[in-house]
């Protein structure tokens, strides 16, 4: 089976970024602390874009958890009972609806 483009892409960008991070953790760059302190608008910015970022992920998620959970999958115990009971109940109908003819056609004799 062969992956799709979204798969490949994804863990492509997830490579990366373990990648980026295991460079930070060994050191082979570093970012420092004064670039924090020169700059804070940059900072404060980059605060907030991860925030926005993290939000919409975690919003996106929801929904894909809360589709999986409601998608339907079938009919529960409960609605396949009040099947049955529906086919019961149309059963009962058309006998009466039998019986009210034959009486209605014995009464005109």
């Amino acid at each position: 089976m062969k992956p799709s483009r979204a798969i490949v892409f994804w863990t492509l960008v997830i490579a990366v970024l373990v990648i980026l991070e295991l460079a930070e953790v060994f050191k082979f760059f570093t970012l420092g602390y004064v670039a924090v302190l020169e700059n804070p608008l940059a900072f404060i910015f980059s605060i907030v874009l991860i925030t926005i970022l993290a939000l919409v992920g975690a919003v996106f998620i929801g929904i894909y958890i809360a589709h999986r959970i409601l998608s339907p999958q079938g009919f529960t115990p409960f609605e396949e009972e009040m099947l049955h009971m529906r086919e019961d109940v149309t059963k009962l109908r058309q006998e009466l609806e039998t019986v009210s003819q034959t009486l209605r056609t014995g009464e005109k004799k």
